[in-house]
């Protein structure tokens, strides 16, 4: 059996950060899937999808290393190519991944109890994102 539904997030631009752990739950559980997998996956090529225990402090870390790691600049030949300042934002989100697959057991997902399901965004503009969960089981 397999079941699809998506998440609409308006984010803010670079570095904006959202907790979609109930949203991902809420779809698990209408699936009616009490044993497979769930796979997040974020639509476009500068957002990111991963797991964090999303607190305030880490929640500030998380954009602040990847800027640290992949600064933004001028640098970069996808800039020099586009002109549009976000070269550094297709590197970060490429490093980090557009999308995680979770178990589901006993009709939820299974995960640890300080890890939550986010979307970074990696972009320097603000988008209206789509995030497509796939249950299978």
């Amino acid at each position: 059996m397999a079941y699809q539904d998506s998440i609409h997030l308006r984010t803010f631009g670079h570095g904006d950060i959202h907790d979609i752990t109930g949203q991902v739950e809420k779809i698990v559980i209408q699936s009616g899937i009490q044993t497979g997998t769930a796979h997040v996956f974020n639509v476009g090529s500068t957002g990111v999808i991963g797991t964090i225990e999303f607190e305030p402090g880490l929640t500030q870390d998380l954009p602040s290393i990847l800027d640290h790691l992949i600064p933004p600049g001028n640098d970069y030949k996808h800039e020099q190519t586009w002109h549009d300042g976000n070269g550094h934002s297709h590197l970060q989100s490429t490093i980090t991944g557009a999308s995680i697959t979770m178990p589901v057991t006993e009709g939820r997902l299974k995960r640890g109890t300080w890890q939550q399901i986010f979307h970074l965004e990696c972009d320097v503009k603000p988008h209206n994102r789509q995030i497509v969960v796939a249950a299978v089981g």
